[in-house]
């Protein structure tokens, strides 16, 4: 009973502690950004469109907008109203001075039921940029403030609406290439990361609050864990924390995509290869070797993973100065690849320029692709099958007939991480920032264990768990600086 009450005590010593400590943080927060203000902006992307939207947040959102409309209905939460814009009469002027803009949709949400908290209101009209520009200069004109990139999101995060990975998460979803990484950034938008990160987070303050127990209560012979103890309690943060960590390696390629480079000699059927895996004719093929004379790109969704191919000029002794400088080019693009197909002709023996680059290529993740698997004389060709677990995979197929692909693509899935099952489990990390915040905290504990090994006062280990702790509210922005927040929230486009 006197643990627990102790424990207790901890508890509320450490809430106390942190509380001001975030108080002060958000304080910094609220000082650099005026909750106050009422915000306009843009909120559709640059350009011509049937429609474009205006979006108010802020105490004074209504006000600022209903001179300037002239509505069927009164402005109801939740509710879109067809009205008129129109251009605000002065001061003492009859209504027929009132002239006729645009036909609008005003859509008002009220506080807190908004994306920021604030009173919200959006305005659709018809998407001409000098109608869209002119109502908010009619706004700023009335006292709003235009707004800076990602302030409504930024809002969003400072009244508690949303954490900081959420935050994030809105940015991934914009920038989406593939319906895969959608789906990903629209999980994160849920909270999925700081779902996982939570128990984690409450085992290690649980440790945090029975350390300051035994230290602040010790006159009331509250009892002290013994090392094996906090060495199984650290065990069951770190281990989370490791698998975790270990999700960066598919997220960043789900977050970022990866770069896959087509090689081999003169007239294996590279570019037919690209071309196929591309779906369209992009690269040029004829029968004549070393018609590729220049790297040719194109970035594809292969199991909604965006997928940059790169087709070479074909690797063998040069015959002029471009081909020279194209195999040279080649050679790079080998090497900054991510993912490498080294591309034979399956229906030939394999010759010494393939050996070779088979051999330049080992220490690579590479798949080996006999091409021209439809001609008769392949049918020797080996496959996978047939290799051993360190060998690369080996995929037959046939550019001409569209044989093997689905093989093939399954396979660059498998290399990426596709197969794993990574892409399935909820609130993997695909942010670099939230990687290196795992990898501090995962550091802090091996500190902390080495501590424990070393018999150093409970005074001092506390320190490395603290140190644990922090870069995990930094990953949801619970301890996050003004910086971190500046240049998350300047790469977001205006009005979002």
């Amino acid at each position: 009973m006197a643990l627990s009450l102790a424990s207790g005590g901890a508890d509320e010593l450490l809430l106390l502690r942190f509380g001001r400590w975030l108080c002060s943080q958000f304080n910094r927060y609220n000082r650099s950004v005026n909750l106050d203000d009422t915000i306009v902006a843009i909120a559709t992307p640059p350009g011509r469109g049937g429609i474009g939207v205006v979006r108010l947040a802020g105490p004074q959102a209504s006000a600022i907008i209903l001179p300037m409309l002239r509505l069927k209905h009164d402005l109801e939460p939740g509710r879109a109203i067809f009205g008129e814009l129109i251009e605000p009469r002065g001061a003492g002027a009859p209504a027929l001075h009132e002239q006729r803009i645009d036909e609008v949709v005003v859509t008002y949400f009220a506080k807190p039921h908004s994306y920021t908290t604030d009173d919200i209101v959006e305005i659709g009209a018809h998407g001409s940029p000098v109608v869209l520009r002119h109502i908010v200069e009619l706004c700023v004109a009335a006292g709003a403030r235009l707004a800076e990139p990602g302030e409504f999101t930024m809002r969003a995060f400072l009244n508690g609406r949303i954490d900081l990975t959420q935050a994030e998460a809105v940015r991934d979803l914009i920038d989406s290439q593939t319906l895969y990484q959608a789906k990903i950034a629209a999980q994160q938008l849920e909270g999925a990361l700081s779902r996982r990160l939570q128990p984690v987070k409450q085992k290690l303050v649980e440790l945090i609050a029975v350390l300051e127990a035994g230290i602040d209560f010790a006159e009331d012979d509250v009892s002290v864990l013994p090392s094996p103890a906090i060495l199984e309690r650290i065990s069951t943060v770190r281990e989370p924390l490791e698998q975790l960590a270990a999700t960066f390696a598919y997220g960043k390629i789900v977050h970022q995509g990866l770069t896959l480079a087509i090689v081999g000699r003169p007239n294996v059927g590279k570019s037919s290869l690209f071309n196929r895996l591309v779906e369209r004719e992009r690269a040029i093929v004829t029968a004549t070797p070393g018609t590729t004379r220049d790297l040719v790109s194109e970035t594809v969704a292969i199991g909604g993973i965006p997928i940059r191919l790169v087709d070479t000029a074909g690797i063998r002794q040069a015959l002029d100065e471009a081909e020279s400088i194209g195999i040279r080019k080649s050679l790079e693009a080998l090497a900054d690849a991510d993912l490498v197909l080294v591309v034979l002709d399956a229906s030939q023996a394999t010759t010494t320029e393939d050996d070779e680059l088979q051999r330049q290529t080992e220490s690579r993740p590479t798949i080996v692709v006999g091409n021209k698997c439809d001609l008769a004389a392949s049918g020797q060709w080996p496959v996978a099958g047939g290799q051993s677990s360190t060998s690369p995979a080996r995929v037959r197929a046939s550019a001409l007939t569209g044989e093997g692909m689905a093989e093939l693509r399954a396979e660059i899935l498998r290399h990426i991480g596709g197969e794993t099952g990574a892409q399935t489990e909820a609130g993997f990390l695909t942010n670099v920032r939230h990687q290196g915040l795992v990898q501090d905290s995962l550091a802090a504990l091996d500190t902390a264990i080495s501590a424990v090994a070393a018999k150093v006062p409970h005074e001092m280990l506390l320190l490395d768990l603290y140190n644990a702790l922090r870069p995990l509210d930094a990953v949801t922005g619970a301890t996050t600086t003004d910086d971190i927040l500046n240049l998350i929230f300047s790469t977001f486009c205006i009005g979002k």
